[in-house]
């Protein structure tokens, strides 16, 4: 009988022992099989949010190779303007230079848009690419055309705001045109007494476009209640802020990329505040040196009033009718604007 219950004691260690050993080399398999879908530590965590956030932004090496490309050489320490932070993904500048022309389509004599039939404005643009691209080979260029979609009047209109709304059909045709070359739109508010973010809520089906863009003219803007015309306009830092935020939140809400927003400017009153224009990753500003003249003087004009105010990106605009007058003056040519510093990104022709 000892012996029989020696026996079965033996076995019933054994048997216990080996449960004990499955039961171990189970919870082993188990954590070897769940260390790959366990949370990781919070530093993991951060740097692989850090990544998905960064993924949404553009390639930083190539943005900054570009900017300082873009910056020319330029010693003064304004450019290139500091930023918190790296526009996003599928943004325009500084990768590529718009070449645009600028117009209305019920008038010849506010630009080349609406001067000539679009099949020869076309022509003509190309023509100027291709000499801008010669000027700069390492920056790509993309075609545009930028369209006055309100216009500031002399008479009150109904709504005492002394600007008029182009009609949709309008602004249809304007896409119509810019779909012909697979170029972008700009849509451009003289606001006259009325402000910048309701002009830009009117537009907002087309702003919504990923390839629309949007444009303002501070001459145009009579915040002392000036007849426009009469007396240059001006527009602050925080009416840009107030339209930038507008913009970045169209960005935002429809998974758009970045819209780019021109400022004209050709004095010093026509911007006021500069240094508190704010900067943000869903909107690149460019303030386009708007003056017309000879050489010197558009030169002069840029100097003072885009070079040394920097903001972000800068544009250009030529006369093909005002900078010839009065003579000798001429039209500048690419190669000369290219000897600017920084080197403008944005190309406008009226």
């Amino acid at each position: 009988m000892r012996n029989t219950t020696k026996i079965v004691s033996l076995v019933f260690f054994l048997i216990l022992l080996a449960g004990c050993t499955l039961h171990s080399e189970n919870k082993s398999d188990k954590n070897e099989e769940t260390v790959d879908i366990l949370p990781r530590p919070d530093t993991d965590k951060a740097k692989e949010s850090a990544a998905v956030a960064k993924s949404t932004f553009v390639d930083e090496m190539e943005y900054d190779e570009m900017m300082m490309h873009m910056v020319n050489g330029d010693t003064t320490g304004l450019w290139p303007v500091a930023n918190d932070e790296y526009p996003l993904e599928g943004a325009i500048l500084p990768f590529k230079r718009i070449v645009c022309y600028y117009g209305n389509l019920y008038s010849k004599n506010m630009g080349a848009l609406g001067e000539y039939p679009p099949k020869e404005m076309w022509q003509m643009l190309k023509d100027e690419m291709a000499a801008w691209q010669a000027a700069d080979p390492d920056t790509p260029v993309i075609p545009a055309i930028h369209y006055i979609a309100a216009t500031a009047q002399i008479g009150a209109m109904k709504d005492n705001t002394y600007r008029m709304r182009m009609p949709e059909h309008q602004i249809d045709s304007a896409l119509a045109i810019a779909k012909m070359e697979d170029a972008l739109l700009f849509l451009d508010v003289q606001v006259g007494h009325s402000t910048v973010l309701k002009e830009a809520q009117a537009l907002e089906k087309y702003l919504k476009m990923p390839h629309v863009h949007f444009g303002i003219d501070p001459e145009f803007s009579m915040k002392e209640g000036h007849v426009p015309g009469r007396k240059i306009g001006t527009f602050d830092a925080e009416d840009i802020n107030i339209v930038t935020n507008y913009l970045a939140q169209l960005v935002k809400d429809n998974n758009l990329p970045p819209k780019i927003l021109v400022v004209h400017r050709f004095t010093q009153g026509m911007v006021t505040n500069y240094q508190n224009i704010k900067l943000r990753p869903e909107v690149q500003i460019v303030m386009d040196m708007d003056g017309w003249g000879g050489p010197a003087l558009k030169n002069n004009t840029y100097e003072q009033y885009i070079r040394k105010e920097p903001v972000q990106f800068t544009g250009f605009k030529i006369f093909y009718k005002n900078d010839i007058k009065p003579s000798p003056h001429r039209l500048m040519t690419p190669e000369e604007v290219m000897q600017l510093k920084p080197k403008p990104i944005y190309i406008q022709y009226q």
